[in-house]
């Protein structure tokens, strides 16, 4: 070790001791302190109460210069600078909240004052005031607090955050520290994609949190569970909800039975919301029911329980949630209740988002589900989903490890998944190859003809259930790969083919045994769950594609070319009756909800009002922003006519990839004009040929089937290409 190195870690450690008096760092943090040290951009993953803050303070006091540290929580920032100014260090914060002139004083102190630190807001880099300034600041690091935001894949997706790639072309030379307490791999190598990393370089800590129990309850009666375990646990809590009426409700509920409970959603003031925190915070109210808007920067060290309500829509955020209870170091609780009923509301409602969303919420989901069914050590199930293997059989804090379920020796059956899978050409989801060995029969199965594989029925003694949970295990054992960015599609690892060519003992445990009360339509909705199925009303159906066929022959279209099969099924399943819920519906957009949609929605407002249907009150809004980080760069670039290789070759991107998102624009509802690059690269005849074709022939906008039928006259970029403009001038 150089001179200079031992002198700056006698310096840190010194700094460590004065400020905050302690002698020692907690696991992970000095790692990551020298990394920043080192001038190395770093990607830190810590869990939730492992002292983040630290990471970036103390290197920054122990060097010249001034630290940006990027979060979305005003309250957060108000309450770090507080702090460090306690201790006699220089910061400052800017926010939504304060004048031009007081924001203006900020920046100025960052230039010409002795700042060490500028909290700021992702939203306020792209202002003129912060970007007139940041090149004449002496910054040292940049810190992104809650770095999961950037990515698209992240449970909590901000597109402001994609403005940090500016602030680092202005700043090359400083490094970054990006700070997150639940990072998938995708999500990981994201932040370092998006941030501008020099060289990829992640440091870990365990996410293990030993204090804390982990359970799953199957209950369609949730309030009087959640009432025993309030009564039977003491101190305070949080219980998560999806909804804001149904934290009002329930938190009148438990004051209606003598609890102490308040609310808390995104729908209050922001005064409002920062009076129930610092209520619950000082411990005059005992339970906050809350959605996930009360999350990131709440420190409060006792809570004693996390109960989700409703099942949440990913494992990173249940377990950044989770990981509230118990930062004092003390036994937390952290209970999950879980019907399928959530489940199937869950994906109904989803299918109103754009398709590249819809299908990664879909993949989120389908892990939380896996978590939730598993009858494996639901602590070893965390750990694995975050790249940390546990090494312990037995966690002793789990339900599934308290009360272990029945176990068998599932070589057989592991043997069966694997052969179907080497068997087949392509990859396919989860639920599929699980309908193949347990013999069901649905479209799908049917267009790939795999009803006449050797292995189909193969495990007709078993539901599809029953196959999902043998294939979840395999992942988790690693006999078995999940490819998150191809959606989900299921291949076999080297361990894999290990096992297949010599099986050895698995043990495998049985499937989940449902608990007293489970009606049939919970085992309808736990199949439909697994096939992917729709449900809706049957008979609402029925008449919307009537009135679809009668409005396609008067318009003389084609009737997809209307609505689509799963626009029609969403409209049956939630029952629109104006134009903007109808924009909700997937594949309906602005254009073709105000085009078609007048007849559609007096039939269905009719039959509800006839049958006296209780219409859902918590329609999920579409994103007004496309989780394609490029979407506004693509639509600004079409309507300034720039061919599409340059638009490609700008984002870095193959000419597939582009179409890729131009098709998603589209599907999302936006009109695109790409007629001046179609008429520069296609024939006119070519271009009506296509578009005949969809206009009159074809029965979908399948792009295998155009490719069919058109007989390979014409290349798969022509097709997209009439495609598109055909959805735009016709269809939307």
């Amino acid at each position: 070790m150089s001179e200079i190195t031992q002198r700056l870690k006698d310096k840190v450690a010194a700094t460590l001791e004065k400020y905050w008096g302690y002698k020692s760092f907690r696991p992970g943090q000095e790692t990551i302190i020298e990394s920043i040290l080192a001038g190395r951009d770093t990607l830190a993953l810590m869990p939730t109460g492992g002292g983040k803050s630290l990471t970036y303070q103390v290197p920054t006091l122990v060097r010249e210069g001034l630290c940006i540290v990027i979060t979305p929580l005003i309250a957060l920032m108000k309450d770090q600078v507080d702090r460090l100014r306690q201790m006699g260090i220089a910061a400052t914060a800017i926010h939504s909240g304060m004048s031009y002139t007081q924001i203006d004083i900020a920046l100025d102190n960052c230039v010409y004052g002795d700042m060490k630190f500028l909290y700021i807001a992702p939203e306020r880099l792209a202002t003129e005031a912060f970007r007139l300034r940041v090149e004449r600041m002496r910054v040292s690091l940049i810190a992104v607090d809650e770095a999961h935001c950037i990515s698209q894949w992240g449970y909590d997706f901000r597109p402001s955050y994609l403005r940090i790639a500016e602030v680092r072309e202005r700043l090359p030379e400083v490094p970054v520290l990006a700070l997150t307490a639940s990072a998938t791999k995708v999500v990981a190598d994201d932040i370092m994609h998006h941030l501008g990393f020099a060289e990829p370089h992640i440091l870990r800590s365990s996410f293990a949190r030993p204090n804390l129990s982990y359970a799953v309850r199957t209950t369609d009666d949730k309030t009087e569970q959640l009432l025993r375990i309030i009564e039977n646990v003491p101190g305070s809590g949080i219980v998560y909800m999806r909804s804001r009426e149904g934290c009002e409700q329930l938190a009148e509920t438990l004051r209606s039975k003598g609890f102490s409970a308040s609310y808390y959603h995104a729908g209050l003031p922001h005064v409002e919301r920062s009076i129930r925190q610092e209520e619950w915070t000082s411990g005059k109210v005992r339970i906050m029911v809350a959605t996930n808007a009360f999350g990131m920067g709440i420190d409060k060290p006792d809570v004693r329980f996390v109960i989700h309500y409703d099942i949440p829509k990913s494992i990173e955020g249940y377990y950044q949630e989770t990981g509230r209870a118990g930062r004092d170091g003390k036994e937390g609780q952290c209970i999950t209740f879980y019907s399928y009923k959530d489940i199937q509301k869950l994906e109904k409602f989803m299918q109103g988002k754009p398709v590249a969303e819809q299908e990664i919420g879909k993949q989120l989901l389908m892990e939380t589900v896996a978590y939730a069914e598993s009858n494996s050590c639901r602590r070893r199930l965390l750990l694995n989903y975050f790249g940390e293997t546990y090494e312990n059989g037995n966690c002793g804090a789990c339900d599934n490890c308290l009360h272990p379920k029945k176990q068998f020796d599932g070589r057989e059956e592991m043997s069966m998944v694997i052969e179907l899978i080497q068997t087949l050409p392509e990859r396919f989801k989860m639920e599929h190859l699980a309908n193949i060995l347990a013999g069901e029969m649905n479209s799908i199965i049917k267009s790939y003809r795999h009803d006449k594989l050797e292995l189909y029925g193969a495990g007709k003694d078993h539901s599809v259930k029953f196959w999902c949970a043998v294939i979840h295990q395999g992942l988790i054992l690693h006999l078995l790969h999940k490819d998150i960015e191809s959606y989900g599609l299921i291949s076999v690892t080297d361990a894999g083919m290990a096992f297949f060519n010599a099986p050895y003992e698995l043990t495998l445990t049985e499937e989940r045994e449902f608990s007293e009360g489970e009606d049939d339509d919970d085992d309808m909705a736990a199949a439909a769950a697994a096939r992917g199925g729709g449900g809706g009303d049957p008979q609402l159906l029925a008449m919307l594609k009537d009135l679809r066929k009668d409005v396609a022959k008067k318009l003389r279209l084609q009737p997809w070319v209307i609505f689509g099969d799963p626009s029609l099924e969403d409209m049956s399943i939630m029952y629109p009756i104006t134009v903007d819920e109808l924009k909700n519906c997937q594949g309906v957009g602005e254009g073709k909800a105000r085009k078609f949609g007048k007849e559609f929605l007096q039939l269905i407002a009719k039959y509800v009002e006839e049958n006296e249907i209780e219409r859902p009150d918590d329609f999920v809004m579409k994103s007004m922003v496309n989780k394609s980080v490029n979407k506004v760069y693509i639509i600004q670039s079409i309507d300034r006519k720039i061919p599409l290789e340059d638009i490609a070759d700008a984002k870095g991107m193959e000419m597939e990839e582009l179409m890729d998102e131009i098709e998603a624009i589209v599907y999302s509802g936006t009109k695109l004009n790409l007629d001046y690059y179609i008429e520069q690269t296609l024939d006119d005849d070519v271009i009506d040929e296509i578009f005949d074709y969809f206009h009159d022939e074809a029965e979908s906008d399948s792009l295998a089937d155009a490719m069919e039928d058109l007989r390979d006259d014409y290349d798969e970029l022509e097709v997209r290409l009439v495609r598109i403009k055909f959805l735009c001038e016709v269809a939307n």
